[in-house]
């Protein structure tokens, strides 16, 4: 790695870490000549997921956007930014590891509130209103039905 100061090519480094949840490393390194020291990272590089909207349009995949949803479902609720950071990154990562190309919105609009569900249930129901673009309060008694079923069944 060239020193980006100077220009040698030797360096030498002083830590690595892991980082982006084991899906790269940080590097600090030292020039052997001006011993100015900097930082690398290496990354896995992926191919580019796409994202099929409801409207047909296609945009590539980006994280935060399900980070904001969860951000947003789970306003003023007990659940930690570090919570919401893991599941961002577990959704990204299954749709990495099922090879998907092209996703429709709808298939990671599910997986995220499959994890939620398990998180908080009335950021569950949060997103999920706004997920399925709920129209009236029957849909909320709908889904809030499902919900007390299935804490009875002790699911």
């Amino acid at each position: 790695m060239h020193c980006p100061y100077c220009g040698e090519p030797d360096s030498r480094v002083i830590d690595t870490r892991v980082v982006e949840n084991g899906y790269g490393v940080r590097r600090r390194r030292e020039c052997q000549s001006c011993h100015r020291r900097f930082t690398t990272y290496e990354r896995c590089e992926r191919e580019p997921l796409v994202v099929i909207k409801k409207s047909g349009n296609r945009q590539l995949f980006d994280r935060k956007k399900i980070l904001n949803g969860l951000l947003k479902a789970c306003e003023k609720r007990p659940v930690s930014t570090e919570t919401l950071e893991a599941v961002a990154s577990e959704v990204e990562k299954e749709l990495q590891e099922e090879g998907f190309e092209e996703v429709p919105s709808s298939y990671i609009g599910e997986k995220v509130m499959e994890k939620l569900k398990k998180i908080d249930q009335v950021a569950y129901v949060r997103f999920a209103s706004v997920y399925r673009e709920f129209r009236d309060v029957d849909q909320f008694i709908e889904i809030l039905g499902s919900l007390v079923k299935e804490k009875e069944k002790g699911v």
